[in-house]
């Protein structure tokens, strides 16, 4: 059985509140879990101390006996110190596609101007 520390959706539409909850990787996301280690709510402001709430003892368990936190998750255990998370870098994925550069230079073209060699 593997374990995940991940997020349970809890509050009403539109007013997202989560629980931070260990549970078998293969039931469903708001369903059955094994314990309940802390809370998460996103509405609050991001220096507020109440926005993550976290039973670190019961964390470092969790995390000692193999269970594997989701991206999120591990987000916030990095911010107590119990993980580290290392930042991810995708600097081409802001880079324009190839059809948008086909666009623009059919746009440049229809002026009048060259069209720009792609970068």
């Amino acid at each position: 059985m593997s374990v995940k520390i991940r997020l349970s959706r809890g509050g009403t539409k539109k007013r997202p509140y989560y629980y931070i909850v260990v549970a078998d990787s293969a039931s469903p996301r708001d369903g059955r879990y094994i314990e309940q280690i802390g809370t998460h709510n996103p509405l609050l402001p991001k220096d507020s101390a109440d926005r993550v709430k976290l039973d670190v003892e019961r964390a470092k368990h969790w995390l000692s006996v193999g269970a594997q936190p989701t991206d999120r998750v591990l987000r916030f255990l990095d911010a107590a110190g119990l993980m580290k998370r290392e930042a991810r870098n995708n600097p081409t994925k802001a880079k324009p596609r190839k059809k948008r550069l086909e666009r623009e230079a059919a746009a440049a073209a229809a002026e009048g101007g060259e069209a720009k060699p792609a970068a």
